[in-house]
């Protein structure tokens, strides 16, 4: 049916809307569906657990006694490294007078033991 200026409207005018409306019943279904919405707040995930730990085994803390020095790694920090070696922070500055714990860099070596 043609308009005042005798032309016809575009089909355009009337996919669009309907385009919107598919797209909110889609969105609103997925959000409803979503499992934080249910309560299960496991994300998804199947009922099996795994359970990890980033516990050093004994082997890993006896290498860590044994080892004399440490190589840095990108993204290192002096507390991590402190946890992960077994040596404490102000040990790793007293044996490392050159170290600035705020400048660490990849690669640098740190002594652990005299």
């Amino acid at each position: 049916m043609p308009d005042r200026r005798g032309r016809r409207p575009s089909p355009a005018r009337l996919i669009a809307p309907i385009a919107l409306l598919i797209c909110a019943v889609a969105f609103a279904f997925v959000v409803l569906s979503s499992p934080a919405l249910d309560g299960d707040d496991t994300g998804g995930a199947s009922t099996t657990e795994r359970t990890t730990t980033n516990q050093p085994t004994q082997t890993e803390r006896q290498q860590g006694r044994r080892r004399r020095t440490y190589v840095v790694k990108t993204g290192d920090t002096l507390g991590a490294i402190a946890e992960q070696t077994g040596v404490s922070v102000e040990r790793l500055l007293v044996l490392n007078p050159e170290l600035d714990p705020q400048a660490l860099v990849a690669g640098q070596r740190l002594r652990l033991r005299e």
